[in-house]
């Protein structure tokens, strides 16, 4: 039975999906195999050696050390996809709130409650302040096309709008999504020339840290509108309030408020609510709940934000599950070893991402503890599971 603990709120569609395969789950667990979380940050925390896998209920990860995991041989999930239509829908009606003053209005009628007969005169004389424009004909530039950008591109096409995407590490998956009517954007650079709207939507890391910044703002349109379902620091929040000031971004919705941005003007901040949906909670801690349980129980990896994700139907009697460095002769190395032992390899995968890679090998006899253990006292291995098959 494997230990489960659980952080935040967590959907009990997640906690059933988990509890129905005999795993304990709960906030209060010790020493757990695995971790399923929202946004908890988790960068001070002291992981327990049992630890095995951390998923993330949601798309960002970047309440996670991955890079302190990865070396520790600590999987972490997240769960791409999941939320993508509850964020759609939200990105829509930004669109909309970055073109239309619907705010504005919408206090406008209120202040105007109490004129009595006069409401429909006061209407009529009042409107023209919150007009703005259509998004039919228009052009919107869609930044990454994963599982929300390909959807935000494709209806924006229904809207009317002229749509250009730019995503230099598009899935091949995402690809087959994706209308063959969105102009695909060689660069940013393109992006921001043709655009009249701009959507955000790729995870918050280091190379997308200030992605729009003051030399970004300066080769966009006048007037641009910009959606941002990223994350905060994807834009310069110094760069963002100079062009709001000068007229360069003429609106700017955010789902990541703070108090620089707070105080820019032409500002639409909401408190994090795109993926706020019963719907989409759900699917998220559906998701990241069978990801965990592949895993645990097979070692299989889909959706790892920082090891390679490798996939084998079981075979043989006994599955031996190693994340090692992306080193030379590291497979050999491991298959010598079995081999020396007179133990016959049924079924293997080896995949590599970036400087880490991982192995899963299927063999035609148990190994023991001691037998695992001298593998994982091999230079560069960081990790070593072994899984009896049932």
């Amino acid at each position: 039975m494997f230990k489960i603990r659980t952080m935040n709120a967590i959907s009990e569609r997640g906690i059933d999906t988990l509890a129905k395969r005999g795993c304990e789950v709960g906030p209060e667990i010790e020493n757990p195999d695995a971790m399923l979380i929202r946004s908890a940050d988790l960068h001070e925390m002291v992981f327990n050696p049992e630890l095995l896998a951390i998923a993330r209920a949601g798309a960002g990860y970047n309440n996670i050390p991955i890079d302190e995991c990865a070396e520790a041989g600590i999987v972490v999930f997240n769960s791409p996809g999941a939320n993508a239509e509850a964020v759609k829908e939200q990105e829509m009606m930004e669109l909309i709130m970055a073109s239309r003053d619907v705010l504005g209005a919408i206090d406008y009628v209120r202040s105007i409650a109490d004129k009595g007969e006069e409401i429909p005169l006061l209407v009529e004389k009042g409107k023209s302040a919150f007009c703005g424009p259509e998004l039919l004909g228009k052009t919107l530039g869609v930044i990454g096309l994963g599982a929300i950008g390909a959807l935000v591109a494709n209806i924006a096409l229904e809207f009317g709008m002229t749509v250009y995407g730019y995503d230099p590490f598009m899935s091949v998956d995402a690809a087959w999504k994706l209308s063959r009517e969105v102009k695909h954007a060689e660069n940013l650079d393109e992006i921001f020339l043709h655009s009249d709207y701009i959507s955000i939507n790729v995870p918050y890391t280091e190379s997308t840290h200030h992605m729009l910044n003051a030399e970004a703002f300066a080769k966009m349109k006048v007037g641009v509108r910009i959606v941002n379902e990223s994350r905060a620091e994807v834009v310069d929040d110094i760069a963002i309030t100079e062009a709001l000031d000068t007229g360069k971004v003429a609106k700017y919705v955010t789902d990541f408020p703070n108090e620089t941005i707070l105080k820019a003007p032409n500002v639409i901040a909401l408190p994090h609510i795109g993926a706020a949906t019963p719907e989409s909670e759900e699917r998220c801690a559906e998701m990241a709940a069978s990801e965990l349980l592949d895993y645990l129980e097979n070692g299989n990896v889909h959706n790892s934000v920082n090891l390679p994700d490798a996939s084998l139907s079981r075979m043989g009697v006994c599955r031996l599950c190693v994340f090692h460095r992306n080193v030379p002769r590291m497979l050999t190395k491991i298959l010598d070893f079995i081999s020396d032992r007179n133990i016959n390899v049924e079924h293997m995968i080896n995949k590599p991402r970036g400087e880490y890679a991982y192995t899963i090998i299927d063999l035609g006899k148990k190994i023991g503890p001691k037998t695992a253990e001298a593998i994982r006292a091999m230079p560069d291995i960081l990790r070593v599971r072994v899984i009896y098959t049932d």
